[in-house]
């Protein structure tokens, strides 16, 4: 019985058998119940025919009975036989892929992520092998982000780490001053360690979806004109021009203004940082019946279609020869990405190519009030 409830072969078989003795028990009762009066029907009509002969209708009767019991015997027999031949090629075409995915399943839980299984056909058996071996792909990519993730993290710590390290063993050394320059250079490694670890604190609660949005309804022009007024003064010591341009009679957004402000703030600095002197950034406004879009677009460095694959992901840099000081922590695209899908919005990153600038841009939905 602990066999049975563990193989599903043997469950197959049972259903098989158990249809075949229902279906068995069915015709003998129809028989038992039937078969006497449809013979003595028969005889009587046959009666005339055979001149009354009572212990000839007898051996008839007797005769055919068993006769249909043989029948049913034989039935069931044959009936028990096809099932267990059923059963048996069943078992192949169904507990086999199973058993497949169980042992894959097993292996990819012990961290062997390229494990597949064969998915054959287009029953729904061939689609649970699809379905199989797409998880297992995201598992492997998971995986393979998590890994590089923790390498990533690693390396932004050691600048600062080193760069920290190197004074203190400087100034006990003698070697360094003990003036505020000295101390003013190991504040701002710290700093950067504290953005970093602020970063990464505000995407682990983006990518798991645990960032509180306080919404309310926004004019969108004011909240463009709070990010670029906050700007304005690093594009005019940069000589970048910021522009506007921003359609009238726009309806409010529904958002949270602070998160929003978050996006736009990193949107305009990535333009200002990837933009030279004498570039144009221009912020345009507009909106249909469905969507608000706010466009931010550079004369920058622009983007090849392999960076604009990449460019949402974390620590990504478009250009790798910035510094990893004037490049930011490199999450700032990620972290933006999730605040505005979770306002159910999108954005998207567009560009013609290498030195022919780029454009980011963030569509809200209007008239969602959740």
């Amino acid at each position: 019985m602990n066999m049975i409830r563990k193989h599903l072969g043997w469950k197959l078989f049972l259903s098989y058998l158990v249809i075949i003795v229902v279906g068995v028990v069915s015709l003998a009762i129809t028989a038992e119940l039937h078969t006497p009066a449809a013979i003595n029907r028969h005889i009587a009509e046959m009666a005339t025919v055979m001149g009354g002969n009572t212990g000839m209708m007898t051996d008839l009767t007797e005769n055919f009975t068993r006769a249909v019991n043989e029948v049913l015997l034989v039935a069931a027999s044959l009936a028990v036989v096809t099932a267990v031949l059923v059963s048996t090629f069943v078992t192949r075409r169904i507990v086999k892929p199973v058993q497949a995915m169980t042992a894959a399943s097993q292996r990819i839980a012990n961290g062997r992520y390229e494990e597949r299984v064969q998915a054959v056909g287009e029953d729904e058996l061939a689609e649970l092998g699809r379905s199989f071996n797409r998880m297992a792909h995201e598992l492997a990519q998971t995986e393979e982000r998590r890994r590089q993730l923790i390498g990533d993290v690693a390396h932004e710590l050691r600048t600062p780490l080193s760069s920290i390290k190197s004074v203190m063993e400087g100034l006990q050394d003698g070697v360094l001053p003990p003036q505020p320059e000295t101390f003013a250079s190991v504040e701002q490694e710290v700093n950067r360690l504290q953005r970093l670890v602020r970063d990464l604190e505000e995407l682990s609660k983006a990518e798991a979806g645990q960032i509180q949005l306080e919404k309310e309804e926004v004019n969108p022009a004011e909240l463009v004109e709070t990010a670029v007024s906050r700007l304005r003064p690093q594009f005019a010591d940069k000589q970048v021009d910021l522009d506007t341009d921003m359609a009238v009679d726009l309806p409010p957004v529904f958002v949270d203004p602070a998160r929003m402000t978050q996006v736009l703030l990193n949107l305009l600095g990535n333009a200002l940082q990837y933009t030279p002197s004498g570039g144009q950034v221009t912020v345009r406004l507009s909106a249909n019946d469905r969507v608000m879009q706010i466009a931010i677009q550079d004369t920058g460095i622009g983007l090849t279609s392999e960076q604009l694959s990449h460019i949402f992901e974390r620590f990504y840099r478009a250009d790798k020869s910035r510094s990893r000081v004037g490049g930011g922590s490199g999450i700032g695209l990620t972290i933006s990405k999730h605040l505005v899908e979770a306002h159910n919005g999108r954005l998207a990153a567009a560009s013609p190519g290498l030195n022919q600038g780029s454009t980011f841009t963030i569509s809200l939905p209007l008239n969602v009030m959740t």
